[in-house]
């Protein structure tokens, strides 16, 4: 089916065009995951809901701004796909969804989250990037199990303190925000094993010698003076990392030696829950 019909279907409510979207989809498939990615839907087929046993569903790549209340017979549901769509609230009844251990939200126009969100005590793994996030929900914080938070590209400024709270958390990917200093609470994270830093607006970097967690510190493009202290054998990722020496002081100033190396962007695939 082409995106074009597909994208005029996708207009017309009618059960049977829905089904059509739906091509073959009849029944509960056998490794019950469903994936409607780039289907142009602009609501989820009911049909879907039926499939109670379901746990993986992919609604990435639509024009998706609901869910339908129906969603919430999914209680099996471990992964939601819901990125690249045009959300501007979550939609409650994710919130009800307390099997997930993986919810991508990423590339919506979300500038909160509920507080319900706390009721999602299985998720290890949230997307939030690209969204329109000036601040980092303090709901994120109370998400114990949390492992990786991708939260990159929104308009970040600052850390909760309570941040600290998640003591599984292992990965945290904060690119393209508008980070001036290093984030304190970060410092008090000796678990964490990949910061990632890259395409701020940090001037100093303090040291991170004391993270005995630490594998891999990525903090390229920013207008730091520094390069921040690491334990051995952790590798950075930006300007006098272990490639090139950090600038020399004469007469007070700073040489400055330019070093551009892309740092490796988070992964492509999407995960599988442990």
């Amino acid at each position: 089916m082409g995106n074009s019909l597909k994208a005029i279907v996708a207009f017309v409510p009618s059960e049977e065009c829905q089904k059509y979207l739906l091509e073959d989809l009849e029944e509960m498939p056998v490794d019950k995951m469903v994936d409607l990615s780039g289907r142009q839907l602009r609501r989820l087929p009911l049909h879907v809901c039926s499939f109670r046993e379901l746990v993986k569903l992919y609604l990435s790549d639509n024009n998706l701004n609901h869910l339908p209340p129906e969603l919430e017979q999914l209680q099996n549901l471990q992964i939601l796909a819901l990125d690249f769509n045009n959300f501007k609230a979550l939609p409650l009844v994710v919130c009800t969804l307390k099997q997930l251990c993986i919810l991508y939200l990423g590339n919506n126009k979300l500038c909160s989250l509920p507080l319900e969100l706390r009721l999602l005590q299985n998720l290890k793994t949230l997307w939030i990037e690209s969204n329109c996030l000036q601040c980092l929900p303090e709901v994120v914080c109370e998400l114990s199990l949390l492992k990786t938070l991708h939260a990159g590209s929104n308009a970040l400024r600052t850390l909760p303190t309570q941040l600290r709270c998640l003591q599984e958390l292992r990965t945290i990917w904060l690119s393209g925000n508008l980070l001036s200093e290093f984030p304190p609470v970060l410092l008090d994270m000796p678990f964490l094993e990949v910061i990632d830093v890259d395409c701020n607006s940090i001037r100093f970097f303090p040291s991170l010698a004391h993270l005995p967690g630490l594998k891999l510190v990525i903090y390229d493009h920013n207008p730091c003076r520094n390069a921040p202290k690491v334990a051995k054998g952790v590798r950075r990722v930006g300007r006098w990392s272990e490639e090139s020496p950090e600038p020399r002081k004469r007469s007070g100033a700073v040489v400055e030696i330019t070093f551009d190396e892309r740092p490796s962007p988070p992964p492509a695939t999407k995960p599988e829950p442990e």
